[in-house]
């Protein structure tokens, strides 16, 4: 594991003639090479590997089990020198029994063997003909050559601070598979050694498979099945090689093709043990199925820990609050439009409200806002003349958000309402003797707070609430006036992030009728983000740019998710967003920005302590009161000085 929490892995599926060891044997060899040559530290290859997997009643013949042991140590020997585990499968007798087992080697040697538990022998499986289950074993130990290994499926080999355990094949379609019992005794890596042949849809729910024990064991799971070299007689295979993490499948083969098959990836293993450490169900199950587990450690380049960046060989998303596939995207947006409706529906019932008060800018959160609110009022039945959307033209306001206002109000069918702070702010500027042309925070948070004033005395005026706009990604900044538009009753948008408030205007522009009103939408899309504080230039257009004042939201979202679901340190999330945005931002900016970040981060908490309710959409929040407590003069020390470092 280097020092930013990653193991390389690879899956394989070499060509293999049944019965063939030594042919088997020289083809594993030159996998090994391979997979050592791409910096892998584990490598796993498929079901019975070294013997094939369909010899059938061959399985009885001495000759072939005895050169299945002679090449075994021949394979171990190739491990020499290899920073590397490989497990491959083998037929291995023990106390006159025959197992079909995995085989660990590293260091030159063999470091243990695991046999198979659920043996499958319903229609073309009948592999209790010649095997026995692991819960025949009784010894601990197996002799292979002479020499006594450990035997069980209670092994864990650790390299580099990382633990490994070994299932096969059937293993995984049982109700509890073994490596439920592993990964809660500390096994960070599961491989699986397989012969799955190919039916008709059975790829899919083997995929299914694989996501959902990787995700329930919160582990990293390493698949390698028997090719095309076994097909024969009545059953084809195809050398699947699938490498999955958490639910997420990080690399695959692709089915149908002629020859070996290899895969690798990088399994973040620190994000796995931050997830099984903050999710306390997974510690829970595991004091109560705790197993004693036998732990092997090799020895070569033992705990060594790399220092230099790694050429990360896996799929970083550079949106993780957005799907990249566009169906999933509309499903997504769809979904969290439903939770911000039915939040706000419950709030209004028990409240018996029939008004709400909306600041509208004609900017992406106030529509986002008013079009929930939109969405809310109609599910219960409201009259939508209680949404009282009010514009406030101030000293920054173009004509573009304020006719984009005027229009969304005119379409929804909503109450609507202007006026203009100008006169009220510049009263206020001459009582607290500022100069109005001093374009500083009094000014900005002036604004803010005047439009919240007006908001809230509203609100009492038509027995209403002020419904929040603020979002997700302008709380972590502190992008927002403290008792200005930092306060509402209800904040509709307050979990959803910047990137993804886009995307659901967006959703909504294409899901309605009115013409009018998505040319509207996609306009409002299209504008720059901007608080609108500062006076326009002299052609009209936005002078105040939020993203050339704090940075690229795309940027602080990829932070946001990284800090907050995964708890990573400030280096791994440089690394991860340098090779995510390697074409879109140098590392310098990068570097500029995630500084930025962790100071407002910090320093804005006291903002966040006191937010009003809103629902919550995704895993990642800020509640005080339920996802995200910190001290409002918590240091951001430590973490700045290790990005300064």
């Amino acid at each position: 594991m280097n020092k930013y929490g990653f193991f390389r892995v690879g899956a394989c599926s070499p060509d293999v003639r049944p019965g063939d060891v030594e042919y088997n044997c020289k083809e594993i060899c030159r996998h090994l090479e391979s997979l050592a040559e791409a910096g892998c530290k584990l490598a796993v290859f498929p079901e019975l590997s070294i013997s094939g997997y369909t010899p059938a009643d061959l399985f009885r013949q001495t000759l072939l089990l005895d050169k299945v042991e002679e090449n075994i140590t021949s394979l171990a020997k190739q491990t020499a020198g290899k920073d590397m585990i490989a497990i491959i499968g083998a037929p291995l007798c023990s106390d006159n029994k025959l197992y079909n087992c995995a085989v660990y080697l590293a260091d030159g040697k063999i470091l243990g063997v695991t046999p198979k538990t659920f043996l499958p022998n319903t229609n073309e499986f009948y592999e209790k003909r010649w095997f026995f289950s692991a819960s025949d074993n009784h010894s601990p130990e197996i002799a292979i050559c002479g020499q006594n290994y450990p035997f069980g499926t209670n092994l864990l080999i650790e390299k580099d601070g990382v633990k490994i355990s070994a299932e096969i094949c059937e293993d995984l379609w049982a109700p509890v598979p073994p490596s439920s019992f592993a990964s809660m005794c500390g096994a960070d890596i599961v491989a699986n050694l397989s012969a799955t042949n190919e039916l008709i849809g059975k790829h899919s729910y083997l995929m299914s498979l694989i996501k959902h024990q990787s995700a329930a064991c919160r582990c990293g799971y390493v698949y390698a099945s028997a090719g095309r070299g076994e097909s024969s007689t009545d059953l084809v295979y195809t050398g699947n090689a699938i490498i999955a993490e958490d639910g997420v499948v990080l690399a695959h083969s692709e089915r149908f093709l002629k020859g070996e098959r290899m895969v690798f990836a990088d399994i973040d293993v620190e994000r796995l043990r931050n997830e099984r450490r903050n999710t306390s169900s997974f510690g829970d199950c595991a004091s109560i199925h705790h197993n004693n587990c036998i732990l092997i450690r090799t020895s070569y380049n033992e705990n060594k820990i790399a220092e230099s960046v790694p050429d990360i060989k896996r799929p970083i998303d550079a949106h993780p609050f957005v799907p990249s596939s566009k169906e999933r995207l509309f499903e997504h947006c769809e979904e969290i439009l439903e939770i911000q409706s039915a939040g706000l529906e419950q709030r209004l019932s028990v409240t018996n409200c029939k008004n709400l008060v909306v600041g509208l800018s004609g900017g992406l959160d106030s529509t986002l806002a008013i079009l929930v609110a939109h969405r809310a009022f109609k599910s219960l039945g409201l009259d939508l003349k209680g949404i009282h959307a009010i514009t406030m033209p101030g000293f920054g306001t173009t004509d573009r958000t304020y006719q984009n206002a005027l229009m969304l109000i005119k379409r929804l069918g909503v109450s609507g309402k202007e006026i203009s702070i100008v006169p009220s702010v510049s009263q206020h500027f001459q009582d607290i003797e500022h100069d109005i042309n001093i374009h500083n925070v009094t000014y900005e948070n002036g604004q803010a707070r005047e439009r919240t004033q007006i908001l809230m005395d509203y609100a009492n005026k038509v027995n209403g609430m002020v419904l929040g706009t603020g979002d997700l990604s302008e709380l972590a900044l502190g992008w927002c006036t403290y008792n200005g538009d930092q306060m509402s009753m209800y904040g509709v948008n307050a979990s959803v992030p910047k990137t993804l408030v886009r995307h659901l205007v967006s959703c909504v522009a294409e899901s309605v009728d009115d013409k009018a009103l998505r040319d509207c939408l996609r306009d409002i899309v299209d504008t720059p983000i901007s608080p609108e504080l500062i006076p326009a230039n002299p052609d009209g257009s936005i002078e105040q740019k939020t993203e050339d004042l704090v940075g690229p939201y795309e940027l602080h979202d990829f932070f946001l998710f990284n800090v907050l679901r995964y708890a990573f340190s400030p280096q791994k999330i440089e690394a991860l967003a340098i090779k995510a945005f390697e074409s879109v931002y140098s590392p310098e900016t990068i570097h500029h920005w995630l500084l930025t970040f962790y100071r407002r981060f910090f320093s804005q908490q006291f903002k966040r302590s006191c937010m009003p309710d809103g629902p919550k959409v995704g895993s990642v929040c800020l509640s005080p009161r339920g996802d995200w407590r910190m001290p409002s003069d918590a240091s951001a020390r430590l973490w700045l000085e290790s990005l300064e470092q």
